[in-house]
């Protein structure tokens, strides 16, 4: 049995442009009579859950810039930020939001990430698989394909996509089908299994939501009935450390769940990357006259 739930993941950036036919204009210009970028999105930028690590690298980049005194970082949801910047597109507007590649927001918009000359997101991630202490004694030929999972960060692209317009277990299933010598590799040398259970723990966002299914799908050719739950980082951290899930392909190390790893990693098995190459930072639209953090007015 699979448990899912559907969100989206977004970065965030932040931006200036001159709008064209922008409906405000006029109460976003400053006193050169250009558009004060900081006025125009109201000094704030739009950010996703509290839990996500995110948050916690954009919480810290307001402390690291000096320019952004006076900015907030307002926290919702993942599928509320996407909202926002949808909108915010179709109107020409600007905004600037937390988001992350992988993400199919590149693939559907013409965005950038802004330079963050004090790393205050890190210089990336891969993404890592975890599982419990005990997990490869008790369950041998599960860890054995764990370990063995590997993909890139455009192959989970492919399904990501996908995965916007028909459920996202279907474009694993699919992505699967069409890559069933790949998938054979992880499987390599493994003895089948009865009917055991296994616990993947995992995040409810698009990227992790794509690997998940598809590591699912693997351990089920071979036995495996697999329970996939979505939980905030923080929950996923401490599920794995104490033994209450099995393992997750979901981690992003070392700087996006860096802390959480800190905290229970004496208790959390680490296999290594399962994807590499994956950035977080601030996104706005291309459209914006804005490259990097450090052209962000602060606030008056």
């Amino acid at each position: 049995m699979k448990k899912f739930k559907t969100t989206g993941l977004v970065m965030a950036g932040s931006a200036a442009m001159i709008l064209a036919g922008c409906s405000d204009d006029t109460a976003n210009e400053g006193a050169n009579g250009e558009t004060n970028i900081g006025e125009a999105v109201e000094y704030t930028i739009t950010g996703i859950e509290p839990g996500a690590g995110i948050t916690g690298q954009a919480t810290n980049m307001l402390e690291d810039y000096e320019n952004l005194a006076g900015w907030e970082l307002e926290t919702s949801s993942t599928a509320g930020m996407m909202t926002e910047l949808e909108q915010a597109i179709q109107n020409e507007e600007p905004i600037i939001v937390t988001g992350w590649t992988p993400h199919w927001m590149f693939e559907r918009y013409d965005l950038k990430m802004l330079e963050d000359p004090e790393l205050s997101f890190g210089e990336g991630d891969d993404i890592h698989t975890i599982t419990r202490e005990g997990l490869e004694q008790d369950m041998p030929e599960a860890n054995a394909v764990l370990d063995a999972f590997n993909w890139s960060v455009e192959e989970m692209q492919v399904v990501i996509e996908e995965g916007q317009d028909i459920d996202m277990e279907e474009a694993a299933a699919n992505w699967v089908e069409e890559n069933q010598d790949q998938v054979d590799s992880w499987l390599e040398g493994v003895e089948p299994v009865d009917d055991v259970s296994i616990d993947i723990i995992s995040v409810p966002w698009d990227s992790e939501r794509a690997s998940a299914n598809v590591i699912s799908l693997a351990l089920e050719q071979i036995g495996y009935d697999v329970t996939i739950t979505d939980v905030d980082p923080s929950i996923l951290f401490q599920a794995v450390g104490n033994g209450e899930a099995d393992a997750s392909v979901a981690p992003w190390l070392p700087n996006t769940h860096g802390a959480f790893m800190d905290e229970y990693g004496e208790s959390i098995v680490d296999l290594g990357p399962n994807a590499e190459g994956t950035m977080n930072a601030l996104v706005v639209p291309e459209y914006m006259d804005v490259e990097s953090i450090e052209d962000l007015p602060a606030a008056e």
